[in-house]
């Protein structure tokens, strides 16, 4: 029975799942991950936690309220000393006593320091989810273009296959006419076999990319998906604004270190507070029962009241509250260090961002221009071997570099985007 509530937990989890569109552009693949992905979901998650702690820490501020009872069954009853002789206490056989208490904190180093911390405890979680959300902007756009330039490669690889396969059948006929020996009909034939073998190649591993995309978004390997490339011209979507200037605040991580550092402050501040006592105050009410029989215990009460106050200060603990102050100033001093640090790294990815992204935009405009040429060259010498002026290994040649420059393309082309999203993400400006 608790198999089958599982399961249909399970299916109804399932179900109650929200679904990719179908054609799904790039901006929706980010919307949906956003919401949906593990990690963006455990951030979430983690941030709620964060949110309880914070409440559970400052309950402290709230009255403590205690109820307590007691009873008691004297065997031995006590005795009293009275005009020296030991008299024996009568109708204490039996006690029984209900205390209601309430406690409040009015002077706390502890709580002073969580409710100091609460605002960027909260702010830390909130970035840490930001964080996980910026990562995966980053990924599913760069599985997105991945997917993308794989789709172009094989739409070129089946073009090239189309051409091979032409070739094929002119030089098996030209063959088995007599006009050629069989070298031609046999490269044709090697050429080709290595194009189907390129696409097979090309295929399964874009049915992996696909696989990876549906992990980014938070999809099970069962889960259909299916995108949209209309109107989707990468070529679009490669300029970049280089001359943005970098800000280290736009950084998330940045901004994480200076939150850390302002609770590592709040922390040192706490530990010198250390030397404060503790006061509180108090308000009880009891009702005291007594009877010397069992049956009658309850039958009376004795009522009693105290209000008061508690201050408690602690005089010395070795070095203990010295040693945690210079402790706590030297991690300060650390996160200073830190953030330096950070500020060195967020200036070395973001010269090596704009430095591949410019670099891969170079390369990207010299392939474009390889792919122009080398398709009248193929052109050109496919005009001439139909007249016999090239050989057919002139012609395998010049198609072996027009899908070479086409490929050459397509992922020159990718290496732009990606290095562009890099750069974005280095400048602290992913959407």
């Amino acid at each position: 029975m608790l198999c089958i509530s599982g399961l249909s937990s399970s299916l109804y989890a399932q179900s109650d799942k929200p679904k990719l569109p179908e054609r799904a552009t790039l901006r929706q693949l980010i919307d949906y991950a956003l919401e949906n992905k593990i990690s963006v979901k455990q951030a979430q998650i983690d941030e709620e936690i964060g949110r309880k702690d914070i409440a559970s820490a400052l309950s402290g501020w709230f009255p403590q309220i205690s109820a307590n009872g007691s009873y008691t069954h004297n065997i031995e009853t006590p005795t009293t000393f009275f005009n020296g002789q030991n008299i024996k206490m009568t109708g204490q056989e039996n006690t029984s006593a209900v205390v209601l208490q309430a406690d409040q904190q009015l002077l706390n180093p502890s709580l002073i320091q969580a409710s100091k911390a609460s605002k960027y405890v909260k702010q830390q979680n909130a970035q840490n989810t930001e964080s996980t959300k910026i990562n995966t902007v980053v990924d599913v756009s760069k599985a997105y273009y991945d997917i993308l330039t794989s789709e172009e490669q094989v739409k070129i690889i089946q073009e090239n296959i189309s051409r091979l396969q032409k070739q094929y059948n002119d030089a098996k006929v030209r063959y088995e006419t007599g006009l050629v020996d069989k070298t031609d009909f046999k490269r044709a034939q090697i050429g080709l076999s290595n194009a189907k073998a390129d696409e097979k190649r090309t295929v399964e591993l874009r049915k992996y990319k696909y696989d990876y995309l549906k992990q980014v978004l938070g999809l099970g390997a069962v889960d259909n998906i299916s995108l949209s490339f209309a109107d989707k011209s990468m070529e679009n979507e490669i300029s970049l604004d280089t001359t943005v200037q970098l800000s280290y605040q736009n950084r998330i991580e940045y901004q994480q270190m200076l939150t850390a550092k302002k609770l590592q402050n709040i922390n040192t501040q706490y530990q010198k507070s250390t030397f404060l006592p503790n006061l509180s105050a108090y308000y009880n009410y009891a009702w005291d029962f007594r009877d010397k029989s069992f049956n009658n215990l309850y039958n009376q009460n004795f009522p009693r009241s105290a209000a008061g106050l508690t201050l408690s200060l602690p005089v010395f603990q070795g070095t203990k509250r010295l040693q945690q102050i210079q402790k706590s100033k030297l991690q300060e001093e650390r996160l200073d260090w830190d953030i330096i640090n950070l500020e060195n790294q967020i200036n070395s990815q973001h010269s090596l961002a704009m430095a591949t992204y410019k670099s891969n935009l170079n390369d990207w405009k010299t392939n474009k221009d390889n792919v122009d040429l080398s398709k009248e060259v193929y052109n050109t010498i496919k005009l001439q071997y139909d007249e016999g002026i090239k050989t057919y290994l002139d012609l395998m040649t010049a198609e072996t570099d027009l899908r070479t420059s086409q490929l050459n393309y397509l992922n020159a082309l990718y290496a732009v985007l990606s290095s562009k999203i890099d750069v974005q993400k280095a400048l602290g400006i992913i959407e």
